[in-house]
């Protein structure tokens, strides 16, 4: 596992933008993505960049259950306005909240996964360990599935919401086996209040109760946190 400290957010924007023209170089064509604040600083990088996605795909983490791709707090919205727009891949998956057969969506979705092996993932992490919307308790074994979200989540979720009443109680999700199938995985986050999930997720015990752990057992990851999130960080593995 490898560590990067940075002075913010705009600096681990470039960081990882960086490892993303990087892997582009050595042929990388599958790209696994993420949403929300953390990802926002890369994707503005990408968007500013000069590299081409027109022949790869993406792959995102997860979406809502019950809202719609053109419903502007979707997940699939949120990557067209941050990244489709101005850098458009050759084929974009996210998984569909609205599908009438949600389990027969989980397992297209696996399907999918397993034809395209993801060379680049990224991630951010919840304050509670929790990568994509694996939350704590999540078995390390799980593939893409359907989960009720916490209400630690759906507060922080809220942010994005005028009412936290509209913000979705369920979201399909790539699960931790799925995640940990990618090449190379990048995980981003900033901020005190992630500073204790990162010390956990890095010297703490591998445990199902802190999803996160599980990248501790990967052999190619790489971490990116800003000052304040690598504050706890006493050791380093």
């Amino acid at each position: 596992m490898r560590i990067i400290v940075v002075a913010n957010a705009s600096e681990g924007g470039k960081a990882a933008a960086q490892i993303f023209s990087q892997e582009l170089q050595n042929g990388a064509k599958v790209f696994g993505l993420a949403t929300g604040s953390t990802p926002l600083s890369t994707y503005q990088e990408l968007c500013d960049s000069d590299m081409d996605f027109s022949d790869c795909t993406s792959i995102n983490l997860d979406e809502y259950v019950g809202i719609s791709a053109s419903n502007p707090q979707s997940y699939a919205y949120f990557m067209r306005q941050n990244l489709f727009a101005a850098k458009p891949f050759a084929h974009s998956f996210i998984p569909n909240g609205m599908a009438k057969d949600i389990e027969e969506e989980i397992s297209r979705y696996n399907h999918l996964i397993d034809e395209n092996t993801v060379d680049l993932q990224i991630l951010g992490i919840g304050q509670n360990g929790h990568i994509g919307f694996n939350e704590p308790g999540t078995s390390f074994d799980s593939l893409t599935h359907k989960v009720a979200l916490t209400e630690s989540t759906i507060n922080a979720n809220s942010r994005f919401f005028s009412d936290i009443n509209d913000v979705p109680k369920e979201a399909l999700t790539m699960g931790l086996k799925s995640i940990c199938k990618a090449k190379h995985i990048l995980l981003i986050a900033y901020g005190q209040n992630k500073a204790d999930a990162i010390d956990k997720m890095i010297n703490g015990p591998v445990s199902e109760e802190l999803p996160a752990s599980i990248l501790r057992n990967h052999s190619n990851v790489t971490v990116i946190v800003d000052e304040e999130a690598a504050s706890d960080l006493k050791t380093v593995r």
